[in-house]
């Protein structure tokens, strides 16, 4: 793709390949930002704060609806960004509830999401995910061009008929608010007993196990290989898929390893450095050591 003068008298890098491909990326879909909203008056910005000391358990959204009852309208993003500066901490109740709900009910908690990569031929491809929340094991559930509304249903069923045939403990389901999760998918798990719980809009941090996983995905593998087409995507997530399933710590989970239930995840005594050997996957982009049998 290189013109003719460029290959004969230069040498290029893979890591300046791969520049040259980010920059690609980022022209093809830089858009112009939007202006941002005026500034509220002072006056207001220290009624904010009077309403959040006053009313300890009143969220962003219960300040903002009273402010717009008073005739004032203001975005959330702005009430906490002004509760934030000033130190004023948000909601117990709020916070609590959640933090709460999520420990006590880990065991039994999915979360989905989407993601998206982009191929050399600036094709975008969605891969849609799962992820248990106690485990932090992913499976791979499709990847498409143009998902639809129907594409993801049947995904749900699948996964539904997966769960029902492994004697699924789940009752919980993280998702998001994309438009692509229509009634038929909620009703999908609704039929096994599972509920779903949706985030609140703009919030990625209550999908936070998805989207930790999909930071991960990126830097350890989608950033650092050209991706040509869906069959090659499918074969490189398909490897670190199993890698991270099988073979790699977990900071959530005091660095532990999640191996197929029917294997031990760890070394019952230190290994000799001598008898650790290598075994390289994608080519050496992920490494995985363990003592020589």
């Amino acid at each position: 793709m290189l013109p003719k003068a460029l290959r004969v008298h230069r040498i290029v890098t893979p890591a300046t390949l791969l520049r040259w491909h980010r920059k690609l990326i980022a022209a093809r879909w830089r858009q112009p930002k939007p202006p941002g909203r005026p500034p509220i008056s002072d006056e207001l910005a220290t009624f904010i704060l009077r309403l959040a000391r006053e009313n300890r358990t009143w969220g962003v959204v219960r300040i903002q609806g009273e402010l717009r009852r008073l005739g004032h309208r203001v975005a959330a993003s702005t009430i906490r960004k002004i509760l934030r500066a000033s130190g004023v901490p948000p909601s117990t109740r709020r916070d609590d509830t959640w933090r709460t709900f999520l420990r006590a009910q880990a065991d039994s908690l999915l979360a989905i999401d989407f993601f998206h990569i982009d191929t050399v031929t600036l094709k975008r491809l969605y891969v849609a995910f799962v992820i248990e929340i106690t485990t932090r094991r992913v499976h791979l559930l499709g990847i498409a061009q143009h998902p639809t509304t129907g594409w993801v249903a049947q995904l749900a069923r699948g996964l539904a008929s997966d769960l029902e045939e492994a004697g699924h403990r789940f009752r919980h389901l993280i998702r998001d608010r994309y438009a692509k999760f229509g009634a038929a998918f909620d009703t999908v798990f609704a039929s096994i007993s599972i509920q779903i719980a949706v985030t609140a809009p703009r919030s990625p941090r209550m999908n936070a196990f998805a989207e930790r996983w999909i930071g991960s995905a990126r830097r350890e593998c989608t950033d650092r290989i050209l991706i040509t087409g869906e069959r090659h995507l499918h074969h490189v997530l398909d490897a670190y898929v199993a890698h991270h399933n099988t073979r790699r710590s977990h900071q959530g989970n005091e660095m532990r390893l999640h191996a197929p239930h029917d294997k031990p995840n760890t070394i019952p005594f230190p290994a000799r450095i001598d008898t650790i050997r290598r075994r390289q996957r994608l080519g050496g982009l992920l490494n995985e050591y363990r003592p020589a049998a």
